[in-house]
């Protein structure tokens, strides 16, 4: 992560190595939290490298 605070839907699923259609419904469903900034998705960075670093806790 490049020390930006905000990434587009598509550049966050260029940092995990995802589709965009596959990380947009991960946003849908509420997987990878996200805010809207005068219509446009925004993912926090803060957000990424908490679901890196959840995968597989579940399991």
């Amino acid at each position: 992560m490049e020390g930006k605070l905000l990434y587009t839907v598509t550049e966050a699923a260029q940092a995990l190595s995802m589709g965009r259609s596959k990380v947009y419904e991960m946003v849908r469903d509420g997987v990878i939290p996200s805010v809207k900034i005068d219509g446009c998705r925004r993912v926090k960075a803060s957000a990424l490298l908490a679901y890196v670093e959840g995968i597989g806790e579940a399991a």
